[in-house]
Order: C-alpha cells, then sequence, then structure tokens
C-alpha cells in the first residue's frame, strides 16, 4: 500500500529547491508554512487512501469501448468528483476563474501523490489543467468567459489533440483542417490519435485543444492553428446544447495506465465539427506550447511518482520476505531479504534515483514559479532560462529513472516480479510510456542541446555549472567524514558535464550539428546526473538540524548516489566526444537491404 512521503516532499520543496525564496516574492508572500503543510498533508492522505486502492482495480478493468462511448473503470467516476469536491482540479490556476493561485511548486508536489496513487488516474486532470493555462493566456475573453470556469472547477475536462498517424513528433506534416464560417467559428475535419481521455464518462463535457490548418494556411509548422472543439456544444446561458461533429473511433490496447482510456478522434464526418480558435490564425504551435511545457514537467512528475510508489513496493516486499541467510545475521530461520547486501544496493539505487527526480522536478517547477513572480526583466530572464533548461532534464531523466527504479523493484520481487498479482509489473508498465510521450526524452535532449544551451550564448549553462560546483566545494568543507567520496566524484561529474557543454557548444557554432545531435542523448544524461548529485548533497547538507536518522539517511544517499551512479558521467563524455564519427557512418538502410 502507497504512503505520501509527505515528510520528505516538505523538506525538498523548502530546503533543496528554493519554496522558502518563493515565499519571499511579492506574489506569495501570504504562502505561510502552515498552508503549505495542510495542502500537502491532505493532497498525500487523498491519494494513499482514495486514489491509490483503485489504482490494481483500474489496470484490470480498462476503459471499455462500446456504442461509441468510454466507460472509466470501477469507481473511477466517484472518485473524480471527490477529486474535484476538494478543490484539486484548480491548485494553480487563477483566483479570478476560480482557481487558488498557487505556485506551481505545490501543484507539483500534490501531482507526484496523484500519479503515485494512479498514473493512469492523474493524467486526466493534468490535461486539463494544461488546457486551463493555455486558456487563460491566449483566449479571447468570450471563450474564457464560456469555459475556463467549468474547466478550471474540474465540471469539464480537456485534451490536447496534435497525433496524427503521420504526425507524431513532426507536427510539419499534420494533415488535420480547418474553415472558416461566416459567424467567426471554424469547420474543424480530420484524424487525431493517441488522444488521452478523448472521450470517458467522467464529466458531461470534454474540451479538445485541436491542432489544425487553414486552407490558406503557410507550409510547416508556421501554418498551424489551435481550435478549441467541445464535445457538446455550449449554449449561451451555460447549458450544453447539440452533441458536435466529434466522435471517438476506438481506444488503443496499450502496455500499461490501463485506466487512463487512449482514443482515436475523428473530427467533421457531418459536415465539419464547430471550432473557436485560440490565440491567432497560424499561432497555433505557440498556445499549444504553453500545454506541451506544462505536459512535459508533469509527465517528468509520472516518472518520480511511479518510482516512489515501485520503491515503496519493493521495500515492502523485501522486508517481508524471508530467503537464506544474510551475512552476519545471527537469528533463528532465514533473513528477510532486505538484509542481503545486493537488495540493500537495488533499494538504495531506487530510493536515491527517486529523490533525485523528486528534486529536480521540483527545481523546474521553482523556476517557473520565480519566472511569474519576477519583478523586473533580468530576474525574469534569467528564471526564464532556468526553467526552460530544467524542463527537458526533468521529463527525460525522471521518465528514464522511473523505468530503472520500477524495473529494480520486479527484480527485487524475484520471480513473483514477474507475476501480475503481486503488482509490481504493473508500475513497470505504467512507466514505460513516460519516456515516450510529450515529445520523446531523445527529443527532449535535442531541445536541450540546439535551443536550451545555447541560452544568452552559453552564458547560462556556464552560470549553472557554476552553482553546482559550489555545493560540491561546500561538500568538501564540511569535513564530515560521513559523505565518503560525495566532494570528489560530484566534482569530477560537473567537470564532466563542463568539458562536454564546450563540445557542444563548438560543435553548434562550427555548424558541426550532427556531431551534437549524436551526442544528445548522453549530454542530457551528464547534465541530469551531475545536477541530481548536487541537489543529494545539499538535502544532507541542509538536513544538519533535523533528527539524526534524517540527516544519516539523507547523507547516505548522496554519498551512494555520488560514489556509483555519478560514475556514469565519465562514460558518457567519452561517447558524447567520441562517438560522433561511428553513429553517422551506421547505413542502417544498407544493412536492411
Amino acid at each position: 500500500m502507497y504512503r505520501a512521503p509527505v515528510d520528505e516532499i516538505a523538506f525538498t520543496l523548502k530546503h533543496v529547491c528554493g519554496l522558502d525564496e518563493l515565499q519571499k516574492t511579492t506574489l506569495h508572500a501570504e504562502l505561510g508554512d502552515d498552508l503549505v503543510e495542510a495542502i500537502l498533508t491532505e493532497a498525500g492522505r487523498f491519494a494513499s487512501e482514495e486514489i491509490a486502492p483503485l489504482n490494481a482495480v483500474a489496470d484490470r478493468h480498462g476503459t471499455p469501448f462500446q456504442n461509441g462511448e468510454v466507460t472509466t473503470p470501477p469507481g473511477w467516476r466517484d472518485l473524480y468528483h471527490a477529486w474535484i469536491e476538494g478543490g484539486w482540479n484548480g491548485l494553480s490556476a487563477s483566483p479570478e476563474t476560480g482557481g487558488q493561485g498557487l505556485p506551481q511548486m505545490l501543484s507539483a508536489a500534490a501531482l507526484e501523490m496523484w500519479n503515485s496513487g494512479s498514473m493512469a488516474f492523474a493524467i486526466g486532470p493534468t490535461l486539463t489543467m494544461g488546457a486551463i493555462e493555455a486558456m487563460e493566456k491566449h483566449a479571447s475573453e468570450e471563450l474564457k468567459t464560456r469555459y475556463l470556469e467549468k474547466l478550471v472547477s474540474g465540471e469539464w475536462m480537456g485534451t490536447m489533440n496534435l497525433t496524427e498517424p503521420q504526425a507524431g513528433s513532426d507536427l510539419n506534416a499534420l494533415k488535420a483542417k480547418a474553415e472558416r464560417n461566416d459567424d467567426g467559428t471554424y469547420r474543424v475535419f480530420g484524424q487525431k490519435i493517441f488522444i488521452t481521455y478523448g472521450d470517458h464518462d467522467l464529466t458531461d463535457n470534454i474540451i479538445h485543444m485541436v491542432l489544425a490548418r487553414l486552407p490558406d494556411a503557410p507550409a510547416g509548422t508556421k501554418g498551424i492553428s489551435l481550435f478549441l472543439v467541445p464535445k457538446f456544444l455550449v449554449n449561451k446561458d451555460g447549458s450544453l446544447g447539440a452533441r458536435n461533429d466529434v466522435r471517438v473511433a476506438g481506444v488503443e490496447h496499450k502496455m500499461g495506465i490501463h485506466g487512463s482510456p487512449t482514443c482515436t478522434m475523428i473530427y467533421g464526418d457531418e459536415g465539419g465539427a464547430t471550432g473557436w480558435l485560440i490565440g491567432e490564425e497560424n499561432r497555433g504551435l505557440a498556445c499549444m506550447f504553453t500545454m506541451m511545457n506544462n505536459a512535459r514537467l508533469a509527465v517528468g512528475i509520472q516518472g518520480l511518482g511511479v518510482a516512489e510508489r515501485a520503491y515503496q513496493h519493493a521495500l515492502q516486499y523485501a522486508l517481508d520476505r524471508k530467503q537464506g541467510r544474510a551475512p552476519g545475521d545471527k537469528g533463528e530461520g532465514m533473513s528477510p531479504i532486505a538484509r542481503h547486501p545486493d537488495i540493500k544496493r537495488m533499494l538504495l539505487a531506487m530510493k536515491s534515483r527517486t529523490q533525485v527526480a523528486r528534486a529536480i522536478c521540483y527545481a523546474c517547477a521553482h523556476a517557473i514559479d520565480m519566472t511569474n513572480g519576477a519583478e523586473d526583466d533580468d530576474t525574469r530572464k534569467f528564471w526564464s532560462e532556468r526553467a526552460g533548461l530544467l524542463t527537458p532534464i526533468a521529463k527525460a531523466l525522471s521518465t528514464d529513472f522511473g523505468v530503472e527504479v520500477a524495473s529494480l523493484g520486479v527484480q527485487i520481487h524475484g520471480g513473483m516480479g514477474f507475476i501480475e498479482e503481486t503488482g509490481a509489473a504493473q508500475h513497470l508498465r505504467d512507466a514505460r510510456i513516460a519516456p515516450i510521450y510529450e515529445g520523446t526524452n531523445g527529443i527532449q535532449s535535442i531541445d536541450l542541446v540546439l535551443r536550451k544551451l545555447p541560452l544568452s550564448g552559453g552564458d547560462h549553462i556556464r552560470g549553472f555549472i557554476a552553482e553546482l560546483k559550489a555545493v560540491a566545494d561546500e561538500v568538501a568543507a564540511s569535513n564530515r567524514p560521513e559523505f565518503g567520496a560525495t566532494a570528489e566524484r560530484l566534482a569530477a561529474s560537473i567537470e564532466d558535464l563542463r568539458e562536454a557543454s564546450d563540445y557542444m557548444l563548438a560543435a553548434q557554432s562550427e555548424g558541426r550539428i550532427a556531431d551534437a545531435l549524436s551526442g544528445a542523448t548522453p549530454y542530457l544524461r551528464v547534465a541530469g546526473l551531475a545536477l541530481g548529485g548536487a541537489l543529494l548533497a545539499r538535502g544532507a547538507l541542509r538536513s544538519a538540524g533535523e533528527p539524526a536518522q534524517r540527516l544519516a539517511e539523507r547523507t547516505l544517499l548522496a554519498r551512494n548516489f555520488c560514489e556509483t551512479t555519478l560514475c556514469e558521467t565519465a562514460g558518457l563524455k567519452s561517447d558524447i566526444l567520441l562517438s560522433a564519427e561511428a553513429i553517422q557512418a551506421f547505413d542502417a538502410e544498407a544493412l536492411a537491404s
């Protein structure tokens, strides 16, 4: 059974990732520690007691599709309505539309716990939150008046419709079309695939955000517009009208997240689905990126949430399961496997990776909040660049870690991990989608190297590296023997990151884009590992006033991660610097012929 780690979440927010700094800003000056504690405690209770018990039920039941309609698993509808009655849907939305106006850091923390409860459940409201943000920033006042309040309350849910059969990561190939009507509305036609919560029985209406092209639109992504297309048309008084010309053609049978309906959507079979423009014509991608950036951090948090659930599951099994005799164990009978060195090794790896994912995701949310609360242009620019730098790392490393941690969880269960009844396999099946959707992790690496690394002429990444180095120096200056080789290993990984960054910046300035892309994925991991080691070390350093057990645990996690996992960065740096020629010489088409 899952138990929300509220104390560790609160510590990470405040002492590792800067919530205390955020509380000093004008925007969040009234956010006191008591309110933070109350929100985290209740979010944790709801995740542990309400969501988590339905996770396995939803995995077994799935989302049946019959007579053109999708139904969600038993208990899902009551759970969702209890969730919106708690006000969770509008946690970070503007108070002007019924939201609570709380920072992204708290939203991220709550989202972690909901994803630990059930990733399949949490992904639906996550998309609604993205739709809310896109509307708040880009929609007309008329559309906000008609739709936003019910999205914020959760009475209606939202979706994001990008992908088509021929257009996955490359939106240049998008074919869905829209035609203008005389009354200012549009008729939308086309097929969309892999649409999460494209149809369901949780709410009376579903608000689809759909990318499509106008007849006279420029080619490529510069000719894409964003349209709001409701499942049911909405009358002027806010009541629901006729069914719109949008239908579900089918639901995918997936490896995991079985409780989340993944739909194929058809628009315009009967003359065109009625839609309204969001933002400006041919500027839809800018609007959609508001949702996508929100979603990329949210997907990173999915990896974190599943990792925490898998770790707790494996830990409990390791404490209960007895097998063999552990070294030094003099008791009667067999030992709990948690006492065996190899199981300890895996549990440490699971816990340290989970904490790294938590700290990186919260640090990214902090940068977003500091951007929103900045009171001058220079400060806003700095935090905007920091949020841009951390978003691909948070999405990619956290989801990779989610898969790694869930896989170790299966391994700790042994043969029983391969048997569905234990539940360990579900975590791995659920986690596996996260490195793929909302931009594959390879695309996150490209974004990091080509768009985020050159920010401010490379000065931002250099300043970032200097901040990490300061943490390593602080560990060294602490002279605490329990840190072991933490300072040395952390400093070495940060130097690997510096050398890799210099190489990537030089490759781009010299026009060697293929060289940069060949090393993009290992580069992101180097950056994430160095950052993760620094954040774990910071947590250990800031635990001096904590209970002795907490101090020892955080120091051990930092030491283990830095002395073991950070050894990867040297090999990854070699991959970045030396493998480009071989990668580019590889001809898959020639080998296949």
